[in-house]
This record gives C-alpha cells, structure tokens and sequence, in this order.
C-alpha cells in the first residue's frame, strides 16, 4: 500500500469524521447525533473504504509491459503503399486474435505482387490470462509502431509478450541467434547455490515425453521459467532450450541469475525470486489484499461501536438534563 493511498485515505476519513461529527463553537450547544444517522454514516464510510481500497490494490500490468528488447529491418517500404496496407491488416489480426488466445501466426499475401507479401506472430508468456494478453500485445504493436516506422520488419519482446513481423519469411524456422544476455552477479565460491541453480537448469531442461513450450520451476531459493515460440516442433523446441540453458552456463559462468534470449525460446532464472512467475504471486497478492481488508474492516468496526456507544452516552445525558 503506497504512502499516496494512505494519505489519500486519510484526507477522506476526516471529510467522513467531519460530517459525522460536525465542529461547534463555544456559544453553539454540541450537535446530537441520532444512531440511526451515525450508522447510515458509518455504513457509507465503509462501503466508500472497501471499495477505495479495491481500487487501489488492484495488481498493475506494468511489468508485463516492461521492455526487454526490440529490433528492426533496414529495408523501409513507401508510406500508404499496398505494403503498409498488408502490415496494417497484419497486425490488427495479431491485437484481435489476442483477445482469445495466447499465439498465433498470420501471413498475409497480395495478389498482385509477391514483395508484398508478409508474415507475422505473437505469443504471451505461458501464465498470464487472456485479457493481459490481450494488452500485452496491442501495447507492443502501437511500440513496434513508433520503434520501426515503415520498417518492413520488426520484432518486440516485452516482458508478457512477443510480436514480430517480416516480409522473409521465418514460420517454423529455428533460430539460435542470441537477442539478449544477461548476467547477475557471481556465486562462485556458494556451492550450494551453485548446485540449486544447475538442478534448476536441469529440470527446465529436460525431457519427459510431453511437449511443453512453457516450463518452470525451482530449487529452494532459486526460481525460474523457459518458453518456446509456438510455432516450433517439440524437438525443435528442445533443441532451443537446451542451447539457451548450455549458453547461460557457458557465457555467464556460475551466477545468482541470467537471462538468455534466442531467437525461438528463452530462458530465466534467479536467486530470491525475481523471476518466480505464476500463480503463486497472484496468490500471495490475493491473500495481502485480503487480510489487509479484514484489518481495515475491523478497525471501522470497532470506530462504529464506539460511535453507538458515544451516542447512547450523549442521549442518555441529555434527557437526564430535561428532568
């Protein structure tokens, strides 16, 4: 919870408390507050509470729209060409066929020349759901837009997702080119680091007869995850990884993290879970949420019988003043 939340809520609980318990001077006797006026403003303060908290604990898709890395063609193709008319359809297909699944392809040909012909795909990390997807990809096009304008190819990696289109065609084809490495800092001399990490490795890297293109695991502080693109085999997509992961272990050496972009797949990890994606984080952040609004609940609670108490107290003074 933010210190802006917090301050926010603070400045809104005194409006509520100044309504519920309104000023007066010294020459004007003290307002007396009916219950049933006191709880109707207590219930409103916690309907506006609950509901305020929703707000702004609602997990951000900013990670997922954080950049990884990106690149373009040389080649510029001429604005409002039957070639920009073919890309424009292109990736409005990509941003739609998001809405309702994780990947997809599309080659888009033109009749009348075959230069213009073009290909295309997009893929969301294995454990997001459809509508982060969705954003996920339509934020990556209108980048791709601006990063490689009339560019006639293109590739976008963001943390959630992946769109890239061309006019070569590279559906299906393997590709072992390294887009981005990194490495963390080094656990040389932490054996039993080293050996988690290698087990870890190990599991994103082996075979159990299933194909998986989306893949992860720990061992004990070590977390990680690997993805293939869809449009690769189960062989080739093992080919990939197994390439990623023998690269983070040959150009990283023994480190607490590394990431290992190949053209096809990638592969991550780290020590403490920075890259512990999942269901679990959602989870834990569900149950935060949840225990932060029985606290808060309660609280108001408590504030509401004190309040019935105060007014009970109040009453019961004033008409022993009348007699």
């Amino acid at each position: 919870m933010t210190a802006e939340f917090l301050t926010y809520f603070i400045f809104k609980a005194n409006l509520f408390l100044d309504l519920l318990l309104p000023s007066h001077s010294a020459d004007t006797p003290p307002t007396i507050i009916s219950i049933s006026s006191t709880m109707s403003a207590v219930t409103l303060f916690l309907l506006f509470l609950v509901f305020t908290l929703t707000i702004h604990t609602k997990p951000s898709n900013s990670a997922l729209d954080s950049f990884v890395y990106g690149g373009c063609s040389q080649l510029k193709f001429t604005p409002n060409s039957p070639y920009e008319n073919n890309l424009n359809s292109l990736l409005t297909s990509l941003v739609n066929s998001a809405t309702f699944t994780t990947y997809n392809n599309f080659t888009i040909q033109s009749p009348s020349s075959q230069d213009n012909t073009l290909y295309g795909l997009f893929q969301c990390r294995g454990d997001i759901n459809g509508g982060d997807c969705s954003r996920c990809v339509a934020r990556a096009v209108t980048q791709l837009g601006t990063l490689c304008l009339d560019s006639t190819g293109g590739v976008l990696q963001l943390d959630g997702c992946l769109v890239k289109y061309d006019n070569a065609t590279f559906l299906g084809v393997e590709d072992g080119t390294v887009a981005l490495k990194k490495c963390g800092p080094s656990i040389e001399y932490d054996s039993d680091s080293l050996t988690r990490r290698d087990a870890l490795l190990d599991y994103l890297a082996a075979v159990d007869g299933s194909y998986k293109p989306y893949r992860t695991g720990g061992s004990g502080d070590m977390y990680g995850y690997a993805q293939c693109v869809g449009d690769l085999s189960g062989s080739e997509c093992q080919d990939c990884l197994s390439e990623a992961i023998q690269r983070l272990k040959t150009d990283c050496g023994p480190t607490a993290a590394g990431d290992m972009y190949l053209g096809k797949c990638y592969v991550r990890f780290s020590k403490g879970g920075a890259h512990s994606h999942g269901g679990n984080d959602k989870n834990h952040n569900d149950d935060e949420i949840e225990k932060t609004l029985a606290i808060l609940i309660g609280l108001v609670a408590g504030v509401a019988l004190l309040i019935m108490f105060l007014s009970l107290l109040i009453k019961f003074c004033g008409k022993g003043r009348k007699r």
